[in-house]
């Protein structure tokens, strides 16, 4: 008998034992909340098994408009690492902060990114508002990998136990966008150079206009907010015409009427679907960061290696 409740109390003890680093681990993974889709998307690259990421503007959503619920202010105030672009993106984030009761470190992604001004790039049309910085400095890859970075420093003062994951996940994907990086310029080159130009709904390719030399011109500035006037949109099919421009594409998170009307009216060809501001689901074609980058370019070279439009 004394054996028989040995061999019990021992079982019972192996089997509480067993469950012990189970609920370690999840108590353990870092709580990080990140402000849109992009950035929940490094967060989980960099960061790994250790994090926990709760993204508030998800897959195709507009961070430029968004509105927090309820249930984003619970998980900020549960974060211990608040992860935002910066560059007057997130509008609305100070406020949330504040309304949430939030005690995390806020890091912003985007420290150390020299920012484009709306106009620095030649894209945008007779507009003037108040998003006269252009937030949208992930459209560069150099500048995707300053993100990275920054995230990865962010996590190791969040959490110096890990430091070797995070650092080891770093170099990893940084080493991916390098061979991405290289793909979007191969890609670039074989296309024309007089047809590297294109039109979409709003201007949030001007990184990637200064980076690899393809135009975008657009009818909205920086922010989805800003509203094309029939002037605008007027000026844009007058130019399309005389500079032959070859396509207007279509982007995930504007309405595509105002890129087919334009498309219709000029007869430039209407392109794919681009991903400007957000991923898309996980079903879809950019469902990461690289798979986003690798569809933009490849429906970008599509559209604009052919013959005339």
């Amino acid at each position: 008998m004394p054996n028989r409740r040995a061999f019990v109390g021992a079982f019972a003890a192996g089997l509480l034992l067993a469950a012990v680093p189970v609920a370690a681990c999840a108590q353990e993974k870092l709580a990080v909340v990140a402000s849109f889709s992009i950035l929940g998307d490094f967060v989980r690259e960099v960061g790994g098994e250790r994090v926990a990421v709760t993204t508030l503007v998800g897959a195709n959503g507009d961070a430029h408009v968004y509105s927090p619920t309820p249930a984003d202010a619970k998980a900020m105030a549960a974060a211990k690492l608040i992860v935002v672009n910066g560059l007057k993106f997130e509008g609305w984030m100070t406020r949330l902060i504040k309304s949430s009761g939030a005690k995390a470190t806020v890091a912003t992604a985007t420290a150390g990114i020299s920012p484009l001004k709306g106009d620095d790039h030649g894209a945008k049309v007779g507009h003037n508002h108040d998003h006269d910085i252009d937030p949208h400095a992930w459209q560069s890859v150099a500048n995707a990998k300053v993100y990275v970075a920054n995230i990865r420093d962010a996590l190791v003062k969040a959490d110096p136990a890990g430091k070797p994951v995070y650092e080891d996940n770093a170099v990893r994907y940084l080493a991916q966008l390098d061979s991405v990086e290289s793909e979007i310029r191969a890609a670039v080159a074989r296309i024309p150079a007089d047809r590297r130009k294109a039109i979409t709904s709003h201007d949030a390719f001007g990184y990637f206009v200064k980076a690899y030399g393809i135009r975008f011109i657009a009818p909205q500035g920086v922010s989805t907010e800003a509203e094309a006037s029939a002037r605008d949109v007027g000026r844009i099919i007058r130019q399309i015409k005389a500079e032959k421009i070859p396509a207007v594409f279509l982007e995930n998170v504007t309405n595509p009427r105002l890129a087919e009307q334009i498309a219709r009216e000029s007869g430039a060809k209407l392109g794919g679907r681009i991903y400007s501001d957000a991923l898309s689901d996980a079903a879809g074609p950019a469902g990461t960061y690289i798979a986003m980058m690798k569809h933009n370019i490849s429906e970008i070279e599509k559209a604009l290696a052919a013959g005339p439009a």
